[in-house]
């Protein structure tokens, strides 16, 4: 009898859990271990969807039950590149999956971007989800805002800068951030989209949520309202762009003395930020009103209008980060790969090195659609597991020994536990579901067993 195919895993959000799923109902007897580098699971699941989102993070109750299985096993707290390098995990390993995601800001390149009070919108979703490797303070001081980009990224940003902080009390929001946001003394908060209400990319539910925000109004702008044959097509073809065309369109008919709020988020179609604004500081954003062209797609009029505000938030899109030894492309973000398998600049696969996820094809589409490329790149590696190399070290726990010797504290299923059931008792007493540990040390030591 042949030994099990040996893989890793490298990244524990849905797009390595679902492949790690997916690969063990295969035919093929293998043997999985997937690597993360923070102290818990879960990827942009716990660390990039807003804490108002919970039936979101739902999706945790899925891989939660995947991992709970006892047949993935979690190796968490170990930072591929730094703990472990790929011919180190050729070692252990005779096939290797990456599904690192994309968690950086994608670039936006106009003057004035880089000033003080501009912000990239990644940075702030990991500071409100609590990620534990970034600062626990966030600069909120602007009255006025400009969050650029048109996807639910930008509407998230958006919402929980505007939203009246004791409201998130009854989400996961951990304490220190929940204190930044009393501190906030905004108003209105400005959201800006280049092209039409028909090609944005907000998702109805997103949308119609925003509506219901207590004390904050949405406010939408007739003028920004246009439709060429390119608009009228996607929401003949598109169901869901007609949806968010009609909640923007019934936006509209609201009348002045309807909008009560103290606090106001303003949606702008068709203009293209060009500069932002200041000297020493950001002080407004410059936007170039732009015109449909028929086919959806948008030209500059040349007609500029400054907007005041104290802080700029790009939400462009993320980007991913290029890893050690592994072919990168530059350009897109992503693992140059084909269908998942990994490539050289020959264009030839590298044997036994796959890849999933955002870091596979880019940070598009919604968590859900990790499953069917998860499903293609387990497909190729399936195919290739009779002819792959077998990795010297065979002994599963040959890893983990390695590991220790190197001084690597990883943690295990069991300590993910520790910390959830941790997290949850902080909630109880608030009626809350949890409250999010953030210090990476606080979770260590949880997930150790020496705090309860």
């Amino acid at each position: 009898m042949s030994a099990p195919l040996r893989v890793a895993v490298v990244g524990a959000g849905p797009a390595g859990i679902y492949a790690a799923d997916i690969l063990s109902k295969s035919d093929v007897d293998v043997s999985i271990d997937l690597f993360e580098r923070l102290p818990a699971p879960f990827g942009l699941v716990r660390y990039g969807v807003a804490p108002d989102h919970p039936r979101i993070k739902q999706i945790i109750v899925a891989l939660h039950k995947i991992l709970d299985r006892g047949d993935i096993r979690l190796l968490s707290n170990v930072d591929y590149g730094t703990d472990l390098d790929l011919t180190e995990l050729r070692r252990f390993y005779d096939a290797i999956i990456f599904s690192t995601g994309a968690i950086k800001d994608a670039a936006l390149a106009i003057p004035g971007i880089d000033l003080p009070g501009s912000y990239g919108a990644a940075d702030f979703v990991s500071w409100y989800d609590g990620h534990p490797d970034v600062p626990r303070t966030w600069p909120l001081e602007a009255k006025e805002i400009a969050v650029i980009g048109a996807g639910n990224v930008a509407l998230d940003v958006a919402r929980i800068l505007a939203k009246h902080p004791e409201d998130l009390l009854p989400t996961e929001i951990p304490d220190n951030v929940h204190r930044g946001l009393l501190e906030s003394p905004v108003t209105d908060v400005h959201v800006f989209a280049r092209r039409g209400p028909a090609q944005v990319k907000f998702s109805p539910l997103e949308l119609r949520e925003l509506g219901h925000v207590r004390d904050v109004d949405v406010i939408v702008y007739p003028e920004d309202f246009d439709f060429d044959e390119g608009s009228m097509a996607a929401i003949h073809s598109s169901n869901q762009t007609k949806q968010v065309v009609k909640t923007l369109t019934d936006w509209t008919l609201k009348e002045p003395e309807e909008l009560t709020a103290s606090r106001r988020i303003h949606l702008h179609f068709l203009h293209r930020p060009v500069e932002v604004l200041g000297e020493e500081r950001v002080t407004g954003l410059r936007t170039e009103r732009t015109v449909l062209t028929g086919d959806g797609s948008v030209a500059g009029t040349g007609q500029m209008h400054d907007w005041p505000a104290q802080a700029v938030y790009r939400a462009v899109g993320y980007f991913g980060s290029p890893l050690p030894g592994i072919p990168f492309d530059e350009v897109a973000g992503v693992i140059a790969n084909r269908e998942g398998r990994v490539v050289g600049e020959d264009g030839a696969p590298l044997p036994g090195v796959y890849t999933t996820g955002w870091i596979k094809r880019g940070p598009v589409g919604l968590i859900g659609h990790t499953k069917s490329d998860a499903t293609e790149t387990v497909r190729h590696l399936v195919a290739d597991s009779g002819e792959l190399e077998r990795a010297p070290e065979r002994d599963p726990e040959a890893v983990t020994a390695y590991l220790r010797e190197r001084g690597v504290d990883h943690v295990e299923w069991t300590g993910w536990m520790l910390l959830d059931a941790y997290e949850q008792t902080l909630g109880q007493p608030h009626g809350r579901e949890r409250v999010k540990v953030v210090p990476r040390e606080d979770m260590l030591a949880v997930m150790r067993g020496e705090r309860r």
